[in-house]
C-alpha cells in the first residue's frame, strides 16, 4: 500500500488537540473522516506531535497508508474538498517510502509562540497569541531561557501527565524576538527548535519566561527552578492560545519542505 506524508495546517480552537478523543473533536478524527471518504480502508494516522487543545499547526506532518497511488497534489485537493468547513487543510501531500514514519523519521520540532503586548484585547488575532497588559523585558527573558538550553532534566517544566520515558531532553534553540507594529502592541516572539518536547514543555517555558519579563521573578531563578527538579518550581503555564508547531525536520531522503 503507498505511503503518503501530509503536511497540514489547523486552527486548535474548535478541538480537544490533535489525538482523537472520546465524544470531543480532534484534528486527527476529522483527517481520518476526510481520508476514508477516499478509502475507507484507512486507519488509525500517526502524527510528528500530539498538540493540545487549543494549540495551533503549520506544519504538522502525518502519514498515511492508501490502497491506490494517487498524484500528491490530487490527493491533497480531494483531502481539502472533503475537510470543509473544518479548519484544517493539507498544504503539501508526498509519496514517501514505506519505512518514513510521522513521528519516529522525524529529526526535529519547531514550534512558535506568540505574545502580544497591548491594553486592548485581541480581535484579529483572537485565539493566535497570548495577549498580556504589560511591557516585557525581553534582555531579562533571553537571560533566562539561556539556562534552558542544552541537554537537561525538564522535570519542572513538564506536566504531571506527561507519558514520555524520561524527563532528559535537548533544547537546541530558544530565540526570543521582538516587533512593535504601533496600534496592534509590540508582538513577541518564542521560537523553539528540539528533536522532541515533553507534555507543556514549551509552554511552561513560556510562562516561566513572563515572570522574568514581569520582573517577578529575576532570570537566574529560571535556573533555580531547572535544578529543582519539581513541577511546583515551575512558572504558570502559559494559555494554548498562542502555540504553533511550525514545521518538522526529516532526513532529506524524504524529500519533505521544512
Amino acid at each position: 500500500m503507498p505511503r503518503f506524508a501530509l503536511v497540514i495546517e489547523y486552527h486548535g480552537a474548535p478541538f480537544a488537540g490533535w489525538q482523537r478523543q472520546k465524544d470531543q473533536p480532534s484534528v486527527q478524527e476529522s483527517l481520518e473522516r476526510a481520508l476514508r471518504r477516499l478509502d475507507g480502508t484507512v486507519g488509525s494516522i500517526a502524527a510528528a506531535g500530539r498538540t493540545d487543545a487549543g494549540v495551533h499547526a503549520a506544519g504538522q506532518v502525518a502519514h498515511a497508508d492508501l490502497v491506490r497511488e494517487w498524484e500528491p497534489f490530487r490527493l491533497s485537493e480531494a483531502l481539502n474538498w472533503h475537510l470543509k468547513p473544518e479548519p484544517v487543510a493539507v498544504v503539501h501531500a508526498a509519496r514517501v517510502p514505506d519505512d518514513f514514519h510521522a513521528r519516529f523519521s522525524a529529526l526535529e520540532r519547531r514550534y512558535l509562540y506568540r505574545v502580544v503586548e497591548r491594553r486592548a484585547p485581541l480581535v484579529h488575532e483572537n485565539g493566535l497569541a497570548w495577549r498580556v497588559g504589560r511591557r516585557l523585558d525581553v534582555e531579562a527573558m533571553r537571560a533566562g531561557a539561556a539556562h534552558l538550553l542544552g541537554r537537561h532534566d525538564f522535570t519542572t517544566f513538564r506536566s504531571s501527565i506527561c507519558q514520555a520515558d524520561s524527563p532528559v531532553k535537548t533544547l537546541d534553540a530558544l530565540e526570543i524576538e521582538a516587533e512593535d507594529r504601533g496600534l496592534a502592541g509590540r508582538e513577541i516572539r518564542f521560537r523553539l527548535r528540539a528533536r522532541s518536547f515533553l507534555h507543556n514543555q514549551v509552554r511552561s517555558f513560556v510562562g516561566t519566561l513572563e515572570r522574568v519579563g514581569a520582573g517577578a521573578w529575576p532570570p537566574e531563578r529560571v535556573r533555580d527552578a531547572l535544578e529543582a527538579r519539581d513541577r511546583a518550581a515551575c512558572g504558570p503555564v502559559a494559555p494554548p492560545d498562542g502555540l504553533s508547531l511550525v514545521g518538522v525536520g526529516y532526513p532529506p531522503e524524504f524529500g519533505l519542505p521544512g
